[in-house]
């Protein structure tokens, strides 16, 4: 692909939507100096999960998977050099985590997005359509609404994930009253801890959080505390090395070449990868409900293997029709207020409905990601951000797999590569190894499978 030549009001490329993985890109192209590039976001900063922005929170990755590191370690947007610029450095060298804080992350991203000229914040993106030779974005500012539009070649969609509300409580948290989801904790907490009973529904990193969250400050707002997950048990994320060693281009691309079926199957039994709960969360749990039980027994239940069927108001709260998976047996309990920490679901905007028609989509209406990320019919104008785990697999919402993407991204705007990357990074092999495969006719006998192998 030839690298883009300029044309008088039309951008390279604009990115929708600022999150993490669209910032990293901003922050990539930034020193390219033959890519015009806009980046709008609808938010008046960048403000990563803040209402799970609880304090002792911490990212599930080392500090090398900001937003430029892997891709370039000597770029001045590096985590690293934040930490240097804002006088922190050391403090963070003696702490010897690599995990910053959850809070801290979110201010590095800040700074980066401070430094950018070609971020523009407070624009809502209202349409996308296509003229025959660019796309048209436009979008809403301010009070008035103020429209205007942009001009591009090219879009890479970050407009992120939201949250996923099981269709069972969907009614009961569209009105009044404390059920919410995880997303809404920190700015409704107040609200959750003057009920006498809370019910924690989720079996990942936030539902851990929001429940131990909620049991510390038990004590000084006596509260019933009930934590329900449908999986079998509080299951760990999974940190061994070999295991890592999914999150890489290699296996990504092996994903990539089964069929569909195989890839919805394949993700469902991964989830203790990557929506697993941190072992340092479960066991400041244990240890939390440890120290309590010392003087007196806490008043909260954790219950596996249950899942939520239904969610009903009623005058003083909710009551949950429940079901135990093993036991196969229907239960109910009643609860005053109600988290649901069920995740978060990708899906089109409906602002690319006016170009529905130039995108790649497969049976079940997703995104269908080409190698390079791009997700159009033309295969070089369109790009995803974090919209393809069912193509790509659970390293989509990975922050550290976000600069590896822009490099791709942008290597293939520019038909070059101007960060190198990677081709292999994992010891193990994905899939059948071209030396190992049989020639047609040939048979699997244990002689040629000896043979094989020597």
């Amino acid at each position: 692909m030839n690298a883009p030549h300029r044309s008088a009001g039309v951008h390279d490329l604009i990115g929708i939507g600022l999150g993490p993985f669209n910032l990293g890109l901003a922050a990539l192209a930034d020193p390219i100096d033959e890519l015009d590039c806009l980046f709008l976001e609808g938010r008046d900063q960048f403000d990563w999960h803040p209402g799970m922005m609880l304090d002792e929170a911490t990212l599930q990755v080392p500090f090398l998977a900001d937003l430029v590191t892997m891709a370039d370690p000597t770029s001045r947007f590096s985590f690293l050099n934040f930490l240097k610029q804002t006088g922190r450095i050391y403090p963070f060298y003696i702490r010897e985590n690599f995990l910053p804080h959850r809070r801290e992350y979110n201010q590095y991203c800040q700074w980066v997005a401070s430094q950018l000229g070609s971020v523009r914040f407070g624009q809502h993106v209202t349409s996308v359509e296509h003229d025959g030779e660019t796309y048209v974005v436009t979008t809403a500012s301010g009070q008035g609404n103020r429209t205007q539009t942009h001009r591009t070649r090219r879009l890479v969609l970050g407009t992120g994930t939201t949250p996923r509300v099981p269709d069972c409580a969907a009614e009961a948290v569209a009105a009044e009253g404390p059920a919410l989801h995880s997303s809404e904790y920190l700015a409704r907490k107040d609200e959750l801890v003057s009920r006498r009973s809370i019910t924690v529904v989720g079996s990942g990193q936030s539902a851990a959080e929001v429940y131990l969250d909620l049991l510390t400050a038990q004590p000084d707002h006596d509260y019933q505390l009930v934590w329900l997950t449908r999986s079998p048990r509080f299951f760990s994320m999974e940190y061994t090395k070999l295991t890592l060693e999914l999150t890489s281009p290699e296996y990504s691309a092996y994903f990539q070449s089964l069929p569909t079926e195989k890839r919805d199957q394949l993700l469902k039994s991964q989830q203790s990868l990557y929506k697993g709960i941190s072992g340092d969360t479960i066991d400041a749990i244990h240890e939390a409900l440890y120290t309590r039980s010392v003087t007196e027994a806490a008043e909260t239940t954790l219950l596996t293997n249950t899942e939520v069927r239904g969610v009903t108001r009623t005058e003083d709260g909710y009551h949950l029709a429940l079901h135990h998976v093993e036991q196969e047996e229907d239960y109910a309990m009643s609860t005053e207020a109600l988290v649901l920490a069920t995740g978060y679901r990708a899906g089109i905007p409906d602002f690319l409905e006016p170009v529905r028609d130039r995108i790649r989509l497969d049976e079940q209406g997703r995104y269908a990601a080409s190698p390079t990320f791009s997700v159009d019919t033309a295969d070089r104008e369109i790009w995803v951000q974090n919209g393809e785990e069912h193509t790509h697999g659970f390293v989509a919402p990975d922050l550290g797999m976000g600069a590896y993407r822009s490099s791709v991204i942008l290597a293939a705007i520019l038909g070059r590569e101007p960060y190198p990357v990677e081709k292999r990074v994992a010891f193990q092999e994905f899939g059948v190894p071209d030396r190992f495969k049989l020639q047609p006719g040939v048979s699997t006998s244990s002689t040629t499978v000896e043979r094989e192998n020597r």
